[in-house]
């Protein structure tokens, strides 16, 4: 088979114009092509908007054809491996056990269960339909649900997101990871879009499908059940403790994937007590920042902005200030909502989620300062006690109910009181107070956001309208430590296979699902 690179189509053109396109390049009748399938798809909006194409084609005289097209867009098409799952063994006879359902969790379970070991999912949140409700409730009543929230419960935080896909890293297991999501009912379009998300509405689906898979291969998925401790003698793990909804129980284990999410905060304190390696690790805080969708997408789009071929627009961003500090974009929900994230009583977190259609009036992003230890201190736990103060200030500025502090981008880089919005609705629910946000974000975070708000808007023209809403605060982007592993990723404590986000080893749903599925093979490398 051949590669066909960069075929450009104008938004709204019919893909099946593709042949022909490919036919032009190939310098062939479209008739000779005995088939094309699409690779990738992406949107070029550098000049003039366009959506571009990556190509596989199958025709007689292969060789032929390359020599005498003569182009560099066109290559043979290099197959390269196909990840498989590890190789089934006999059950032991104590099941592995998974710490969390998020995407690490729910991989390395599927893996485990796939290969015969019928291991224990704890997971310390409700499935996803009940999940949903008590998220819902929370939105509406400022009711929060300290064990089923945003950041506990099936899928973990990625439930209640914009289901993104794309990340910085590469690896054999992505593309096995994307065919199992739309298998289970993720949108078929994540396995050629350039930036795939899934959207929160179909996340719901594909988790509800993925949790009738373990059960079926004979995982025994307990919900309610929070880990609450660890059983070690002579350097190796022999059980753990959890809480469930009988109460406390003890379960005998010699293997334990810990996936515990970047907002399992007395897990982390759980740990530490007990020895196991940890360190403090550099994260990020900030804000959300919210626009009009139609103003982004004419800023990107221009003249073809709102056009039903293309899709909401998003952006990345980033700038070095002269301080040293790093200011960027990070989980961006085109068409979305700003949500209350908040897991513990009285504090206030936002982040942002969107649904597939990406069809909300605004966009919205956090916009984040790199932290240090420097920052908040010595001490593991350091970056949880950093965290814990803003989020509280920020409770308190809210006025209580889970309100959040928001302010006009104007407003903040003029250090005056917000009084209301201007063109830009905020969509935090239960609802935001307009406040001056200098108030609850540490003197540094602030400072680093009014230098910064400025050149990015010189990056993406609007970035810094004076009506864009600044929502605060913004703390959980990443895990604040990181639980050590080695090279077998293992802790020192011999059975203890540290995972996913939470553990400080991948930043969002495709990263940490791969790692999960990473160390279920080096768990079962072990009990082989």
């Amino acid at each position: 088979m051949l590669k066909l690179e960069g075929l450009r189509l104008p938004p709204g053109g019919d893909e099946a114009g593709l042949t022909a396109l490919a036919a032009k390049l190939l310098r062939v009748p479209a008739q000779e092509l005995r088939s094309l399938r699409i690779l990738r798809r992406s949107v070029d909006a550098r000049e003039d908007v366009a959506l571009t194409y990556t190509l596989a084609v199958s025709l007689d005289h292969e060789a032929t054809v390359l020599r005498r097209c003569r182009s560099r867009k066109v290559s043979r098409l290099e197959l390269g491996p196909v990840y498989r799952l590890p190789d089934p063994l006999p059950p032991p006879s104590l099941p592995p056990v998974v710490a969390g359902a998020g995407p690490a969790g729910l991989f390395a379970a599927l893996a485990l269960a796939r290969a015969g070991q019928r291991p224990i999912l704890l997971e310390r949140g409700r499935p996803v339909e009940a999940r949903r409700a008590d998220v819902e409730r929370f939105w509406s009543s400022g009711v929060l649900d300290l064990e089923s929230n945003v950041q506990f419960g099936e899928g973990g935080a990625g439930a209640f997101s914009d289901g993104k896909l794309n990340t910085g890293t590469r690896d054999l297991r992505h593309r096995f990871i994307l065919e199992q999501l739309a298998a289970w009912g993720a949108p078929p379009d994540i396995l050629i879009d350039a930036k795939p998300h899934i959207g929160t509405d179909y996340l719901r689906t594909v988790l509800r499908n993925l949790r009738r898979e373990l059960l079926d291969l004979g995982a025994d998925v307990r919900f309610e059940t929070r880990l609450t401790d660890l059983r070690i003698e002579g350097g190796a793990l022999t059980g753990v403790e959890a809480l469930g909804p009988g109460g406390p129980c003890f379960i005998p284990c010699r293997g334990l994937i810990l996936c515990p999410g970047h907002s399992a905060r007395d897990t982390f304190e759980m740990l530490h007590r007990r020895g196991v390696p940890m360190e403090a690790k550099p994260f990020a805080v900030g804000v959300r920042i919210e626009h009009r969708q139609a103003d982004c997408d004419a800023a990107q789009y221009r003249q073809y902005a709102g056009h039903p071929g293309l899709p909401a627009s998003t952006y990345k961003l980033s700038c070095h200030l002269p301080s040293g500090r790093g200011v960027f974009s990070f989980c961006v929900c085109p068409g979305g909502e700003v949500v209350a994230a908040a897991s513990e009583a009285d504090r206030v977190v936002t982040n942002g989620m969107s649904e597939f259609a990406r069809d909300r009036e605004n966009i919205n992003g956090a916009v984040l300062v790199n932290v240090t230890s420097q920052d908040f201190g010595g001490g593991v736990l350091a970056g949880v006690a950093f965290q814990r103060e803003m989020e509280s200030a920020a409770y308190a500025l809210g006025g209580g109910g889970y309100r959040a502090p928001a302010q006009r981008v104007e407003d903040f880089l003029n250090r005056r009181p917000s009084t209301g919005p201007g063109a830009v609705r905020p969509s935090y629910r239960p609802g935001v107070t307009w406040t001056d946000l200098h108030r609850c974000l540490p003197p540094f975070v602030a400072q680093a956001l009014e230098e910064a708000l400025p050149i990015l808007g010189r990056k993406l023209r609007g970035y810094d309208s004076p009506d864009a809403v600044l929502t605060a605060v913004e703390t959980r982007s990443s895990s604040p430590v990181r639980i050590l592993r080695g090279p077998e990723l293992r802790s020192a404590v011999a059975g203890l296979y540290p995972c996913g986000e939470g553990a400080g080893y991948a930043g969002g749903i495709l990263s940490a699902a791969a790692d999960g599925l990473r160390c279920a093979e080096a768990l079962l490398r072990d009990l082989g």
